[in-house]
């Protein structure tokens, strides 16, 4: 049941080997320091991932690839320390030794970890700038990740050996216990990031707090101090505390950005709630990034001109005019040129964003934000338009193209909805994306097409201006929209606009042949998907020619993937479960057929689990765009749901085998419609529209959906350990269980991330997910029975 926490339970000798519990031992001080130590292994691992996912979230330009690819990495590490620390058999006194080097090695490879994924991007980019490769990716992930992964494994792992040997219980008792408190230590770690260290500290001072303790833990461990030799501890912490946090840890942070931009002069970097943001110079121009991808270059003045100028053209006379993104190299400036523009709301989710512009960019580039027409809201550009009634004459999206899940929310079928909502009689829908002067490559012209259809599921006239950036306009009343050069000249000259780029461009780039070139080779195919929230198939789609900038293999890869049909797969899973399930319920002895049931319960609740929090990630980042911010908190309630559904399932694993088979059965079930569920809770949130209750939904029901989720594998861990390390069977361990954990686990991460949700969309994903825990709901169903019946 391996979640974002990576929890790890280790080789645990059996039930019949194990020193009977000693009355009134349990609660001494050395069960004290085992507990202690396994709730701050939890802590640190969650505020330890927590940190590294937004850091990976920053080197690979925000892709959400790298989260899964990330977290595969991760619990493959873990295992491997676990694996190598179960194998080692210590004494009491040498596994206190253990745990506390761990400890030690845990504080230390921390920031060396953040500065390792800063520096990996250097690695593989022969130019500065260079995109990195999905097997970079990889690389990276499994090189700089390997020690503190490792160490984390092996930590929990000799931590929860202590448990058992100190506390004097049996394997199973201990592995609950240290499932259960390092859940909590996790829970306590994403909420404490989420409320203070992400909003207060940078990377390397939260690093920094993390060291110290895992420091004072080890002394602990060695030393077994008395109250005062722990006051003493406490106090050297805190005056290190100071040096470390005002003096080291921004060193080492201005040191780590350095290698990060190794190539451009970086001026400034910034970490806000959203994201991390970091302006560069090259030569005259100034580059702004918001999690490595580019935003703006300024000065551009034909950047600024063709994010506005075309657009406004299209319209007779553009009054009100909503601009989403993009407000920051100029454009308004432009926008401001036609004189019947009486107002500009200019949307931004990010003030940091224009903290920075102000600080970096010319003054020249968001001068125009003083004037008196242009209005400025902080808000995510979605949430501005379910919570505003104002309408407009254009609209204009100007932010990146979907190359994440947060940008393709800017081209769905629900957003164009809500523009056209928007829209004043006559009003027009721009927004543009990359493209080709010339030919168009296979991939280019299927992520094209998909936005052509897309739109066309809105909006009845749709008209193009091609080159090497493409311009989709769109409108509902017919006769709105124009593709004749001369009629926008006439519009440009009548309205006394000066231009260096556009009035020039207009006539080369609507010429009759190419317009002609360019619906031929957008029209969409009777294939063409449409692109949806929860089905974000233009994020998949630009993927795909992102990745033919890498090897033709890449691209074949991602076309073969898109090609595979739903019903077909759905089939070969179905047959399989069923065939699974036939295969184990033929054991013949009754002794192995329930175990078998916990196996296969394992790893299809740690592909479930995983693909429970990817799904709300990603439903977060699609319905409000900002996941960045939140994850903390999801990953922390996530915890608390696991810890609270733990301490539950081990109440009620101390009976018969056969009830605990068929509560196994049940729990299975639960998991099997939890991921249908979540889903129809999610997209009744999305149809909210209100302030107060997309607020309630954002920060009280995501996180409490996330709760729920873990309590259900939290509580079938200790069922499935129980049935699993029956009494007397001295082959079976815990790392058995736990590698199919990890298995289960990589699976859910890789898989949903970067092929099932975006080609298949949410909902088919979650029956998937249902029909994984198929043949486990069986063949436990089966062996209770059987039990009933012997």
């Amino acid at each position: 049941m391996l979640h974002l926490g990576c929890r790890l339970i280790s080789n645990f000798a059996p039930v019949s080997a194990l020193p009977k519990p000693v009355a009134g031992n349990v609660e001494r001080e050395p069960a004290l320091a085992a507990k202690a130590a396994l709730i701050l292994t939890g802590f640190s691992a969650v505020v330890g991932q927590i940190v590294l996912l937004r850091e990976l979230i920053v080197v690979f330009n925000g892709n959400e690839m790298s989260v899964g690819i990330m977290l595969a990495t991760w619990l493959l590490w873990t295992a491997a320390g676990s694996s190598v620390a179960s194998r080692i058999a210590l004494s009491e006194a040498n596994t206190r030794r253990a745990v506390a080097a761990l400890n030690c090695g845990m504080a230390l490879s921390l920031p060396l970890t953040i500065f390792a994924l800063r520096a990996s991007r250097s690695w593989f980019q022969t130019v500065p700038g260079e995109l990195i490769s999905p097997l970079s990716m990889m690389l990276s992930s499994l090189v700089c990740l390997s020690v503190f992964c490792g160490s984390t494994g092996a930590l929990f792992g000799s931590a929860a050996r202590m448990v058992k040997l100190e506390c004097a219980v049996s394997a199973r008792h201990a592995a609950g216990s240290a499932y259960m408190f390092e859940a909590v230590g996790s829970s306590i770690g994403g909420i404490v990031a989420s409320i203070l260290l992400l909003r207060l500290l940078a990377p390397f001072q939260i690093a920094a707090i993390v060291a110290l303790l895992n420091l004072c833990m080890a002394a602990v461990l060695l030393l077994r101090p008395t109250r005062a030799q722990f006051a003493a501890i406490a106090g050297v912490a805190v005056l290190a505390a100071f040096p470390l946090l005002t003096t080291l840890a921004p060193r080492s942070q201005r040191a780590a950005q350095a290698q990060l931009w190794r190539g451009f002069h970086l001026l400034g970097s910034r970490d806000s709630i959203y994201g991390n943001l970091a302006v560069t110079e090259t030569g005259e121009i100034r580059s702004i990034y918001s999690n490595g991808v580019l935003l703006a270059n300024v000065p551009d003045l034909s950047v600024a001109e063709e994010s506005v100028h075309y657009a406004l053209l299209e319209h007779p006379a553009p009054r009100r005019v909503l601009l989403i993104g993009g407000g920051i190299n100029g454009s308004i400036a432009e926008a401001l040129k036609h004189p019947t523009v009486e107002r500009i709301d200019y949307v931004e989710l990010d003030p940091a964003l224009i903290a920075m512009a102000r600080q970096y960019l010319p003054a020249q580039s968001i001068s125009a934000l003083a004037d008196p027409r242009v209005h400025v809201h902080f808000k995510d550009g979605r949430s501005y338009l379910r919570a505003t009634e104002e309408r407009f004459d254009a609209i204009l999206v100007n932010v990146p193209d979907p190359q994440t899940a947060q940008l393709n929310r800017f081209y769905t079928v629900e957003f164009f909805r809500s523009a056209r909502n928007h829209l004043l009689p006559g009003g027009v829908l721009a927004l543009e994306l990359r493209s080709s002067e010339e030919t168009m490559s296979p991939d280019l012209q299927d992520f094209l097409r998909c936005m052509e259809r897309t739109l066309q599921q809105v909006f009845p006239n749709i008209s193009v201006i091609p080159g090497d950036t493409i311009h989709f306009f769109a409108a509902m009343e017919p006769g709105i929209l124009s593709e004749d050069p001369h009629t926008l000249m006439s519009r440009l000259g009548e309205r006394k606009i000066a231009t260096q780029y556009v009035g020039n461009f207009i006539p080369f780039r609507m010429m009759p042949d190419r317009m002609d070139q360019v619906h031929a080779q957008l029209a969409p195919l009777a294939a063409t998907p449409v692109n949806r929230d929860f089905k974000p198939i233009a994020y998949y789609l630009d993927m795909a020619l992102w990745s033919t900038q890498f090897h033709a293999g890449w691209s074949r890869w991602f076309r073969a993937a898109a090609q595979i049909r739903f019903a077909r797969l759905m089939a070969a899973l179905l047959a399989a479960s069923i065939l699974l399930a036939a295969l184990a319920g033929l054991i013949p002895a009754r002794a192995r057929r329930a175990p078998a049931a916990a196996a296969f319960s394992v790893t299809a609740t740690g592909f479930t689990l995983m693909a429970l929090q990817v799904l709300l990630l990603l439903a977060f980042q699609s319905i409000f765009g900002y996941v960045y911010h939140q994850l903390a908190i999801l990953i922390g309630l996530g915890m608390a749901g696991i810890a609270l559904g733990s301490w539950l399932g081990m109440r009620r694993s101390a009976v018969s085998r056969s009830s605990s088979c068929g509560r196994l059965a049940f729990t299975q079930f639960l998991l099997a419609v939890s991921a249908p569920a979540l889903i129809g809770a999610i997209s009744l949130l999305a149809l909210l529209s209100a302030p107060v209750s997309t607020w309630i939904a954002a920060q009280c029901v995501f996180p409490a959906l996330a709760a729920v989720s873990g309590m259900l594998g939290g509580y079938q861990f200790p069922l499935a350990s129980a049935i699993y390390l029956e009494e007397g069977n001295k082959r079976r361990s815990l790392g058995t269980l736990y590698a199919l954990d990890l298995l289960g686990g990589c699976a859910g991460a890789l898989l949903l991330s970067t092929w099932l949700i975006p080609v298949f969309g949410f909902w088919r994903t979650t029956w998937l997910c249902a029909t994984v825990n198929l043949a486990p709901t069986l063949l436990a169903a089966c062996a209770s029975l059987a039990d009933q019946h012997s």
